[in-house]
């Protein structure tokens, strides 16, 4: 049962946040609903993310991916990079991925919600886990070494739609001995190989930018300072490339590439029933390429390679043939329809039908939380009123 004054609590206590000022301004950050799932459900997505990890551990995996990496990524560092976000949308109680992030928001606004529906104590395991996760990146790169300072950095932060999630990280890391900003970008300096923040060296970045390979001019210093070494990055641009690029997709759908590279058999087949078919969208080379796609549309979802948020996504019943011809120009994928499961929800004392998508935050291959994205639409919006993040609790 959703519990209002819990959550503003939990938003007051983890971050200084004034839940009456914040719902002004993200009516539909938070859903009163919550999603109730089979174990087996929560199970089978726990068996995906380990079949995907044993994919990218593949040499020819990361062979493949990396030729159509962006360059200058620079090799892999010794940490793994916090807050993947497994996408999932659920058919007849199956989940099928629809994406992985590198930098998925949300992680903490959760354990609030957590708290609001009675969990303190979940929430508060979950939050513990989630500082000794960076501590373990910044062990991975330092070793023993203090970790003094971190920085949380978006472009113009504050004007970002998840601005009050940085205030809960901030918090939570002052609240562990580790001094915490909120930053762009373009506010760093660096010099002698350090990432300097207002003349203070930053240990860690939080990296919660959409400039995935850091290759923008505000993104200059950082990137300057993460290839001398001289600040550990997390999201870092090469997990991105290992995990986030849409055509990876093709490969962990592909029957004929995952048994190539050997995989075992019961390993292919939770890929295979997990993973709805993804390809390659390319008009070059083939004349007919573009002519069945346009008639078989109706079964994809088109998506960028790059992209990030549902931009310039679209589903293929809702194309127009101008906006088709633009996705034959390359850069997209086309993804089997996996429509999102439906979940009732109570909005000012009527029921709503809401569909969901389901996202496990997970780190070196553990799921760490699960939660729930709610709307109506054609994809997540958070402006769906009594949508928004939710919950998620096993059966």
């Amino acid at each position: 049962m959703f519990n209002r004054d819990a959550l503003a609590a939990a938003l007051a206590d983890g971050g200084g946040l004034d839940f009456n000022a914040l719902a002004a301004t993200h009516a539909a950050l938070f859903s009163q609903g919550a999603v109730e799932l089979p174990a087996a459900t929560l199970s089978a997505i726990r068996q995906l993310v380990a079949a995907i990890e044993s994919v990218v551990a593949l040499p020819s995996y990361r062979d493949r991916v990396l030729s159509w990496a962006p360059p200058g990524i620079g090799g892999e560092p010794p940490a793994r990079s916090v807050f993947f976000g497994y996408d999932f949308h659920l058919v007849d109680a199956q989940p099928k991925l629809i994406e992985i992030n590198t930098n998925a928001g949300g992680g903490l606004l959760n354990t609030c919600l957590l708290r609001a529906h009675g969990a303190a104590e979940a929430a508060a395991k979950i939050e513990a886990d989630f500082v000794a996760m960076f501590r373990e990146e910044w062990r991975l790169a330092r070793g023993d070494a203090p970790l003094s300072r971190i920085a949380i950095v978006d472009e113009n932060p504050a004007a970002q739609y998840l601005a009050p999630e940085f205030e809960l990280f901030r918090h939570l890391f002052e609240r562990h001995g580790v001094a915490a900003v909120i930053a762009d970008p373009a506010e760093f300096a660096e010099a002698g190989g350090r990432l300097l923040h207002r003349g203070a060296a930053v240990d860690l970045v939080y990296n919660r930018l959409t400039d995935f390979s850091l290759d923008t001019p505000a993104s200059a210093a950082l990137r300057a300072a993460a290839a001398a070494g001289g600040v550990v990055v997390t999201p870092h641009p090469f997990a991105h490339a290992l995990y986030a690029d849409k055509r990876n997709l093709t490969l962990f759908s592909d029957p004929a590439t995952l048994a190539e590279w050997g995989l075992p058999t019961a390993t292919r087949a939770t890929l295979l029933a997990g993973v709805p078919r993804t390809v390659a969208v390319r008009a070059e080379g083939d004349e007919k390429a573009g002519e069945r796609f346009w008639a078989e549309r109706k079964r994809w979802f088109f998506k960028p390679a790059a992209g990030f948020g549902s931009r310039a996504a679209y589903r293929g019943d809702k194309l127009t043939k101008r906006v088709f011809e633009e996705i034959l120009q390359g850069g997209y994928i086309a993804q089997e329809i996996a429509p999102p499961s439906e979940h009732q929800v109570w909005v000012g004392g009527e029921p709503q039908q809401m569909k969901a998508d389901i996202r496990a935050y997970v780190y070196q291959g553990r799921v760490q939380l699960f939660a729930a994205r709610l709307y109506q639409g054609q994809t997540t919006n958070f402006r769906t009123p009594g949508g928004g993040f939710a919950p998620v609790f096993a059966l």
